[in-house]
Order: C-alpha cells, then structure tokens, then sequence
C-alpha cells in the first residue's frame, strides 16, 4: 500500500475491544496513510473496564461516544459505530476508515465501506478472526506497535542496566508475532512470479502492493524487520538489482528468484 498523507481519514475506535495503552503510537501510524479528521471512541463510559480511555481522550482529541448497553451480552456500541460509518461516508468528508478494533462483527462493515470505494485499514489485536482481517485493505497489529513503544521507552527513559526482569519483558516485547516458514516464502516467490519481466525481475515497490493484496495482515514487522527488503534478504532466495533512475538519482530495487536467466 502507498503510503500518503493527503487522505483523510475517519478513526473509529471500539472501547470494548482494543486495549488503551498504545493509543500515541496507533496515531503515529494511522499518519502514515493519512489525517484523522473525525476521530471518535465508542463505549460505555459508564462501566469501569473503559475507565483506562478516559485518561488519553484529551490529550489525542478524541471524542468519546456514549453508548448504554441496554442488554446483557449485546454490544450496543458496535450498532452505534456501524451507524456513525455510514453517516461519515454518506457525508463525503473522508477518502478512508480506520476501524481499531479485535471484533470480527465489523467484517460486513469493512466490506461495504470497501464497496463505496474507501481505503479500509483495520488494527487490532493478533487474535483478530480472518474475516474481519481480509475485509481490509490492510491490516496492522497493535502488538507491533506495543512493542515499538515499549522499546523505546526503555532506551529513552532508563539510562540503569537492565535488571534480569526487564531483559526477560524486553525480549518478549521483541519476539515475532510470526515466524519465518514456507508459506511465507511461497507468497514471497508467487507474487514475484506473477510480476516479474522478461528477464525474471519484479519492482520492490509492485512487489509490497501485491503482497497486501493478497494478504491484508502482512507486515514485515510481524517478523521484526523493520521494512520488507531486509526480511528478503534473510531469506537468501533471491537475487537483487538497484537501479538509479535518470532523475533525482533514485534507486529502485528489483528482484528475482535465484537461477532465473
């Protein structure tokens, strides 16, 4: 997916299913693809398992949205949610949606959204159905940006040796939310083949297109690489060409599978 920041967006977070603590480094990505210009919160304000939002609302702008729950075991805040999507897209003031959200009940949401020709990102936690997930045009995991956050905290803040205990949370926060296997490689090999030229070589920037597409949920910080071409390179199957263009000397990367003439 291009990342622009001329699209704007419609955040729409649901309280119930998401966790609050990694709501500064949620915005600092949603920016990469846009600006949030509506960015609403919805929940019961009344119960206390919502408490923890209340004190981030402020300072990021974001309006919090009442919803009673009326019954027990329904979500009323989901309706209200769904509801407010469609006022949004019918008002014509947004080019896309983020929905922040673990809750596979908003698959049809996302699809029709989707359907009127908004882009969709979707975050949420890993344990996220696939529904909800392929309904996206991508979709980020929020431990990812737990991790990012808790790292740099510790590097910016504790200047002491880390104890064994922090050493111990450090190297979980750091772990992959996925490991590097097969099915991996074969999207990789699949997508150059279905873009390579001629002569086998596939544009990088096609390439992480056509990935998404084919996988919503894909990120190759799932894999703790900061950007895809070092994860390709670690996978030591494929060949890579840099070349500069004629303007602003820019380098494209290309890439093939290796033993391709």
């Amino acid at each position: 997916m291009e990342i622009t920041k001329d699209l704007r967006l419609a955040v729409l977070i649901d309280a119930d299913n998401v966790p609050y603590a990694n709501v500064k480094p949620m915005f600092q990505e949603i920016a990469k693809y846009g600006t949030p210009t509506f960015k609403r919160i919805y929940a019961d304000w009344t119960k206390p398992t919502v408490s923890g939002w209340k004190k981030v609302l402020l300072e990021n702008a974001i309006t919090p949205i009442q919803q009673y729950s009326y019954s027990t075991g329904k979500n009323a805040s989901d309706s209200a949610m769904i509801i407010d999507a469609m006022d949004i897209l019918y008002s014509g003031k947004v080019d896309g949606f983020c929905i922040v959200s673990s809750d596979s009940d908003f698959t049809r949401l996302a699809t029709r959204l989707r359907e009127a020709g908004m882009m969709v990102i979707g975050i949420g936690e890993k344990k996220t159905l696939i529904p909800f997930i392929t309904a996206c045009d991508k979709f980020i995991y929020i431990e990812i940006l737990s991790a990012k956050e808790t790292t740099a905290e510790e590097t910016s803040f504790d200047e002491t040796p880390l104890s064994t205990k922090s050493k111990k949370r450090t190297k979980k926060n750091n772990a992959p939310l996925n490991n590097i296997d097969k099915e991996l490689i074969k999207l990789i090999s699949d997508s150059i083949s279905d873009l390579e030229d001629e002569n086998g070589w596939a544009y990088l920037g096609n390439l992480g297109n056509l990935l998404l597409k084919k996988k919503p949920d894909f990120d190759s910080r799932n894999y703790n690489y900061p950007k895809l071409l070092p994860l390709i390179k670690n996978l030591n199957k494929f060949e890579f060409d840099e070349r500069v263009s004629g303007k602003g000397n820019i380098k494209h990367v290309y890439i093939k599978l290796k033993g391709v003439n």
